[in-house]
């Protein structure tokens, strides 16, 4: 048994090891490629004999690449995140908070919305024909549009700062709330439906007792893909809006002034965020599935 669990870790760190370093070793690559032809026209320019070797290191250490090297970007974290205060504004720490905040308020109103037009489309038939076709139609404006005309529209009636921000958030990540509650909640076989109201169950015993517990799943599946995109709803909220705070300002300051490193350094920590967001989802998963249904943890032998 020890040997089995031992093998799992090992199968599962083997491979994320390998891609890592595979991912690392493109990047410096691609950082070469993409930066040799201001190095070649430099080395022309100034009759400079140059090697393959010294292209590369050259490529690795410019100030404005096009691609910075995977060590420049680090750099920058450790600059951004260790080497400045917390509370000022040129720390990424600042910034992932602010995000972090909009992101958050906006994943839980389009949790509470989307879970509140599931039920309502799986128990009331007329909303199934009327209000799903909207909810798909919705996701095809481009949130870019609508990302400005929201923050203007809120803006005149006096709703500013946060929760303007959130609902570009709530407007990414309610959808596939809402579409994988639907297929949860309908997930029961119909044997079991027939069962319960044999034994005269109402409409609220069936969803609280069956309907819902076989929806877990799927809800904690679509809440993964949700937290996702309300990080990518909060950073593109705060692109049009000028924003003094937030990963997404940080993106904008990095492109007025060249920054590459500082636009490649925003970029990883909203990726970590979102990779820990959705982290912390899976453990409340697991937390839920062994409170409400009486199952052991996932992977837990």
């Amino acid at each position: 048994m020890t040997r089995v669990r031992h093998g799992k870790i090992g199968g599962n760190a083997g491979p994320v090891t390998v891609v890592s370093l595979a991912l690392i070793l493109v990047w410096y690559l691609g950082a070469v490629y993409l930066n040799s032809a201001q190095l070649i026209d430099r080395y022309q320019k100034n009759d400079v004999d140059w090697t393959l070797s010294q292209l590369a290191l050259d490529s690795w250490s410019m100030e404005r690449a096009v691609l910075p090297a995977p060590h420049q970007v680090a750099a920058e974290l450790k600059k951004s995140m260790i080497d400045t205060k917390v509370t000022s504004k040129r720390s990424l720490v600042f910034h992932a908070w602010v995000t972090l905040s909009s992101t958050l308020l906006g994943f839980l109103f389009g949790t509470v919305l989307g879970i509140t037009l599931a039920i309502g489309i799986v128990t009331v038939r007329t909303l199934d024909q009327s209000l799903m076709p909207w909810i798909i139609a919705s996701q095809t404006v481009p949130i870019l549009a609508i990302a400005p005309m929201i923050i203007v529209v809120l803006g005149s009636i006096g709703i500013t700062g946060l929760v303007p921000k959130s609902m570009i958030s709530t407007y990414l990540c309610f959808f596939p709330i809402t579409v994988g509650m639907v297929k949860g909640l309908r997930s029961p076989d119909p044997i079991l439906l027939d069962l319960m109201k044999t034994y005269n169950g109402g409409h609220s015993q069936v969803l609280l007792k069956l309907r819902f517990p076989a929806a877990i799943p799927y809800l904690f599946a679509s809440l993964k893909v949700g937290i996702a995109l309300s990080v990518v709803g909060a950073i593109v909220a705060e692109l049009p809006t000028g924003a003094q705070g937030g990963l997404g300002a940080r993106l904008l300051v990095g492109s007025y002034y060249g920054q590459v490193n500082m636009i490649w350094a925003a970029l990883i920590t909203a990726s970590a965020l979102s990779a820990l967001l959705v982290s912390l989802i899976g453990v409340i998963q697991r937390l839920a599935v062994w409170r409400i249904r009486g199952m052991q943890p996932m992977g837990v032998r």
